[in-house]
């Protein structure tokens, strides 16, 4: 596997969870996207990416300024995963619209998209993390699906290893 970090973004906690164990799993190391710098963006080949959603489906805070930092990075041939955590009963028509935003902010940069996941085994009405019928990333919902939660990041992984 390339060099490969996970950043997130978190306000509660639960994104910077799921992350870690992300990290754990892939045997990489887990950073806050508040310590994101341009030389961390350079020195990984593969760019894991998690954020939590508020509000309509947006993107957590401390990601605007990672963005700002991703944008200004060459990431034209690394290889970018997403993933991202929301509530699909409460916000069922925004559910993890984060991810959606993060892939909207850099889908131009010449990287290279993997780990999308089929909408089937989820509850929800809308999401800008749909495209072409599959969400972005892995979507989940650790507060009303909790209980999918590790098997949902261990078929995630198990499908992007290979691309890693």
């Amino acid at each position: 596997m390339n060099a490969t970090i996970v950043i997130y973004g978190s306000s509660t906690g639960t994104c910077e969870a799921i992350a870690e164990k992300i990290a754990s799993k892939l045997g990489c190391e887990a950073l806050n996207v508040q310590e994101l710098t341009a030389d961390i963006v350079n020195d990984n080949q593969n760019l894991i990416l998690g954020t939590s959603t508020w509000g309509a489906g947006e993107l957590q805070d401390d990601w605007y300024d990672g963005m700002s930092t991703l944008k200004g990075c060459d990431l034209s041939g690394k290889t970018i995963a997403l993933f991202g955590c929301g509530d699909c009963e409460s916000y069922g028509d925004t559910f993890v619209g984060g991810i959606g935003e993060l892939y909207n902010g850099i889908k131009q940069s010449g990287a290279r998209f993997i780990g999308s996941v089929d909408t089937d085994d989820y509850t929800f009405d809308d999401s800008e993390a749909v495209i072409d019928g599959k969400f972005i990333g892995l979507p989940l919902d650790d507060i009303n699906e909790d209980d999918k939660t590790d098997a949902r990041i261990d078929a995630w992984i198990a499908a992007i290893t290979p691309e890693l």
